[in-house]
């Protein structure tokens, strides 16, 4: 009886030592001294990534084509022999004989130009809020990527923790086993739990491999390196109210803005497809060159023609060109509307995806997980008298695992629903890095 006496008191030694050793939360974990900041990712990626690159050089090649569309048409050169005879091929046989050069510019329609210069400007306009998407598109994936990487290593850790907590789960059932106070079959348990927890680490490490190529690829690196993302840390501020995010996306979204460029660009064409109803010109000139005949001097000769157009095919070719351009119109506004209300609806669900994540974690953090350790210490003082079994200890471990797995996923999760409502509003890239 003294044996069992000083047997349980050894085990209730060893048993508070679990406790203290057990689960630490997941604030309190240090920042790693090699770990890289969201901010530093997030600058090199919008210098690199080779998406955002290549939206640049068309942003670039759209200006470019805005002096093109207003420019005229290249001037025509013209020489050449004019009524030379065919016996004699000599100039001084017939007066109308000359060599001549000449000139030729055609000439649009006054506003035409401006109204094609108008329409590429529109084009770079929206080449450049469509850069602007496309940016933060890409830090939005970058974020999405590095709060997955930061979750598996939080992951990995909470893994190796309870790992660390089962087996000194195990030596406390040996130890009980060795006295005729627990089964073999507890040890049992212990040891496939251990097993699980080493088949979840082999796959929360292929997950961490993946993530980190992902990140990887959005950042343009040529190879891969190392990426230690900074802990995980809970998040508390509240989001700001449905309307004004709302009213931001409607004002600054480059994707709305780039619609409204083409609804205003197709505005445009409609204006100057009713302008080809007008006539465009062509300007000749030309000087011709005569020799004297014998005992005649010639003059020289000009010439000064302007040729017109003469729309007459309005049928078969005017009026279908003017109802494609108002097609084109009716459509720009059609989709600047579906637009609006695709990003309304994503902004909701992100929202919504958000509120959800910031409630989970209060309730993880204020009642889920300290209820959990709670009754795992409750667990582990009644296994130790002999009140409770070992599968009783052994799930209130596990749902102490499981919990802190879940929170931890909570804060990921609002993390990137935070990174999807930034990329919705338009706020502009590499703001708001952090949270």
């Amino acid at each position: 009886m003294k044996h069992r006496r000083m047997c349980r008191r050894v085990l209730s030694c060893f048993g508070a030592l679990l406790v203290l050793g057990a689960t630490p939360s997941l604030a309190a974990e240090p920042t790693p001294p090699a770990a890289t900041a969201l901010a530093a990712l997030v600058a090199e990626a919008r210098e690199h990534n080779p998406e955002l690159r290549a939206a640049a050089e068309e942003r670039k090649a759209a200006r470019e084509r805005i002096p093109q569309a207003g420019a005229l048409d290249d001037p025509m050169l013209e020489a050449g022999v004019v009524n030379l005879p065919a016996e004699s091929l000599r100039f001084d046989r017939e007066p109308m004989t000359m060599k001549m050069i000449g000139l030729s510019q055609k000439l649009p329609y006054p506003g035409k130009r401006g109204l094609r210069e108008a329409l590429a400007a529109k084009d770079a306009e929206a080449a450049n809020y469509a850069y602007q998407e496309t940016a933060n598109r890409v830090v939005q994936r970058v974020k999405s990527a590095y709060y997955d990487l930061a979750l598996s290593d939080e992951s990995i850790r909470i893994t190796r923790d309870n790992r660390a907590a089962l087996g000194r789960l195990l030596e406390l059932v040996r130890s009980r086993y060795e006295v005729g106070l627990a089964s073999q079959a507890d040890a049992l348990k212990a040891q496939t739990q251990i097993a699980k927890m080493d088949d979840e680490l082999l796959s929360l490490g292929r997950e961490r491999r993946i993530a980190e190529s992902e990140l990887t690829r959005l950042l343009g690196r040529s190879r891969s390196e190392a990426i230690a993302p900074e802990p995980l840390r809970p998040q508390h501020a509240a989001l700001p109210p449905l309307e004004i995010l709302e009213a931001d996306a409607g004002r600054v979204s480059p994707q709305l803005l780039a619609l409204k460029s083409a609804l205003a660009r197709s505005g445009t064409g409609v204006e100057l497809a009713h302008k080809d109803y007008y006539p465009d010109f062509d300007v000749r000139f030309s000087y011709g060159q005569r020799d004297n005949l014998p005992g005649m001097p010639q003059e020289n000769l000009v010439s000064l023609t302007v040729a017109i157009n003469l729309p007459l095919w309005r049928r078969s070719k005017l009026e279908p060109r003017v109802a494609e351009a108002e097609a084109m119109r009716d459509q720009a506004q059609s989709r600047y509307q579906a637009q609006l209300d695709e990003l309304r609806a994503r902004l909701r669900q992100a929202v919504a995806s958000a509120r959800q994540g910031l409630d989970s974690i209060r309730l993880y953090e204020t009642a889920i997980l300290p209820q959990a350790r709670l009754t795992l210490d409750a667990a582990l003082s009644a296994y130790q008298v002999g009140r409770a079994d070992f599968l009783t200890l052994l799930d209130s471990q596990m749902a102490v695992f499981n919990y802190r797995v879940a929170h931890a996923a909570a804060v990921a999760g609002y993390d990137k629903a935070r990174a999807e409502i930034d990329f919705l509003t338009g706020r502009p890239a590499g703001t708001a890095a952090e949270h």
